[in-house]
C-alpha cells in the first residue's frame, strides 16, 4: 500500500504541474489566436484545465494534508502555430498518462477523476488538431 500511495503522490504531482503549466500556456496561446472563435475555444479548454488542477489538488490535499506547490514544467512556445502543435502533442501524451494512472488506482473516486480528465484531454487534442489543420 505504501508504494502505491508513494507512486500516486508522484503521479499527482506530475498531473498538478502539467495542468498548472497548461493553464499558463493556454492563456498565452489564446492571446495569440488569429480569431475570436479560436481564442474562446482555447479559453474554454483552459477552464477545463483549471478544473483538473483543482480536482488533482484536492486529492493531493486529502492524501497529504498539505497544499502542493505547482511549478511550470514545460516552456510554452512563443508563436501560435508552435503553441497549438505543442498543445496537441501534450494533450495526447496526457491522455495516455492519465489512463495509465487510472488503471493502477483502486480508489474509485480517484480512478474516475483521472478517467474524466483523460476524456477531456482527448477532446482538447481534437480541438488543437482542428486548429492545426486550419492553419495549413
Amino acid at each position: 500500500m505504501y508504494r502505491q500511495t508513494d507512486k500516486l503522490l508522484r503521479d499527482l504531482t506530475k498531473a498538478i504541474n502539467g495542468e498548472y503549466s497548461a493553464v499558463q500556456c493556454y492563456q498565452k496561446i489564446a492571446n495569440m489566436a488569429p480569431s475570436e472563435k479560436e481564442r474562446k475555444q482555447i479559453l474554454e479548454i483552459r477552464e477545463d484545465e483549471i478544473k483538473h488542477l483543482q480536482t488533482f489538488t484536492q486529492i493531493y490535499v486529502n492524501l497529504t494534508g498539505r497544499q502542493p506547490q505547482p511549478q511550470i514544467i514545460e516552456e510554452c512556445p512563443n508563436t501560435y502555430k508552435a503553441g497549438i502543435d505543442f498543445a496537441f502533442i501534450d494533450e495526447q501524451e496526457t491522455v495516455d498518462f492519465y489512463l495509465g494512472v487510472s488503471d493502477e488506482i483502486t480508489d474509485v473516486n480517484i480512478k474516475n477523476a483521472f478517467k474524466r480528465a483523460a476524456s477531456d484531454e482527448q477532446n482538447h487534442a481534437v480541438w488543437f488538431l482542428y486548429f492545426i489543420n486550419k492553419r495549413k
